[in-house]
């Protein structure tokens, strides 16, 4: 008897065939009108589009039953705040350890100094970063049913939050209502389980779709600054998690990363920590044992505020463009980049475009050209599809250490290998 592939390796595979095609098709047939109207921009943008939408549309339904149960399953304000805060300084540790690995490693290595600065630049005007006292009044969403049409993480967050702490004050209805949320959390778990399976063909048709646009050409001008990007990315990711994993979270990296291959995955597919969110908190909750009443916190509460990936890619540009435009950064100057990453990763939490908004914000501070920003946007791209991978990595590895420190994980189903896998789909039918 055959054994069946995986679906996490169907996904792989489909990645990998993605690429390929993608990259043949930008090489061999750019300009040809067919390919690029009928198969990149017709069948590739359309499946790839609506896969990322089906993900975008469990979000928030998720997000919300997850955190009623997770408040309730709590039932205690105290070991809410606690949990609140141990999640927040811990991804502000991690935020500061990425920024200050990627400006040493940057300064080692100095990319951009025999950088030359013919090729062309895409334009880059800097958005306006929202001032920090309206960022805190927005926490709190004037209108919550607007908060939930548009997906507004930390509106929506709170208002959850708060809805949840009414109903363990109300009693027996608020009991009720629980029971309910738990049903309903059940059942979009399910519903992350069915769109998942139809995962192969919309990463096919993403990579397909971004690699046939991009190509690696983008990349050979800008081979420095990449370069020491991806390196920072893998040694930050591999590295700094391992090694917060084995010592606070008790737990072996190798399975951690392992069992949240599907999560990088997707990840690295849409590139958006946000549409990931469905897939990061069933890995963490059924393959790697983390109770409902942690991830369904500090899971939604990474992907708004936890900016480990793009702290990386701000303290290697800012490194690049200084050595391009030859400017001399001091040591001030370097503890300035380290805490504008950190407060500007707060500041503007829930913003849209925030990595290159923070950007703006670090280069004005330490008197770069804004300018510069144009010469990384070719690579952007690219790049952040592993940011994005070592983002929810990060929100898992915080997410594992608070639930040691509360003993919400359970270490049998995170050394189960067949722990939470998804079996094959069998839809209902009548006999």
């Amino acid at each position: 008897m055959t054994k069946k592939t995986s679906l996490t390796n169907k996904i792989l595979i489909a990645m990998g065939l993605g690429l390929i095609l993608g990259s043949l098709i930008n090489i061999f047939t750019p300009d040809q009108a067919i390919i690029q109207t009928y198969f990149v921009n017709g069948l590739f943008h359309v499946i790839g589009s609506a896969f990322i939408n089906s993900l975008k549309m469990l979000v928030v339904p998720l997000v919300t039953f997850s955190l009623i149960c997770g408040v309730c399953g709590i039932g205690d304000i105290n070991a809410l705040g606690r949990i609140g805060l141990k999640s927040f300084l811990l991804y502000i540790l991690t935020t500061g350890l990425a920024i200050s690995l990627a400006l040493a490693i940057a300064i080692t290595l100095a990319p951009g100094k025999d950088f030359a600065q013919q090729q062309h630049t895409t334009t880059f005007v800097a958005k306006v970063s929202p001032p920090i006292t309206d960022v805190f009044i927005n926490i709190i969403p004037s209108n919550p049913i607007e908060a939930f049409a548009q997906g507004n993480m930390l509106q929506i967050i709170f208002f959850v939050i708060l809805f949840a702490i009414a109903m363990l004050m109300t009693g027996e209805i608020g009991k009720q209502l629980a029971e309910t949320a738990e049903k309903l959390n059940e059942v979009m778990m399910q519903v992350v389980t069915l769109v998942m399976d139809f995962a192969p063909i919309g990463v096919f048709c993403l990579m397909a779709k971004t690699f046939s646009e991009q190509g690696f050409a983008l990349i050979v001008p800008m081979i420095g600054y990449f370069s020491v990007v991806i390196l920072c990315l893998l040694l930050h990711a591999l590295g700094t998690f391992s090694l917060l994993l084995t010592f606070f979270a008790k737990l072996n990296p190798l399975i951690f990363f392992k069992k949240m291959r599907p999560a990088h995955i997707f990840a690295f597919s849409t590139a958006s920590s946000n549409a990931t969110i469905p897939v990061t908190l069933r890995a963490l909750e059924k393959r790697i044992g983390v109770n409902n009443t942690t991830a369904a916190f500090t899971v939604p509460l990474g992907a708004t505020i936890n900016m480990d990936g793009t702290a990386i890619m701000q303290g290697v540009a800012t490194v690049f463009i200084a050595n391009v435009y030859q400017i001399d950064l001091e040591l001030t100057q370097y503890i300035t980049i380290i805490g504008m990453s950190i407060l500007a990763s707060i500041g503007t939490a829930g913003v849209p475009g925030v990595g290159l908004i923070m950007l703006a914000m670090v280069f004005n501070q330490v008197g770069l050209p804004v300018e510069g920003i144009g010469l990384i946007l070719g690579v952007d791209r690219l790049l952040d599809m592993m940011r994005t991978v070592v983002n929810i990595t990060g929100d898992a590895t915080v997410t594992c250490i608070v639930a040691r420190g509360e003993n919400t994980i359970d270490d049998t189903v995170f050394n189960d290998p067949d722990a939470g896998t998804i079996s094959e789909l069998h839809l209902p039918h009548k006999t």
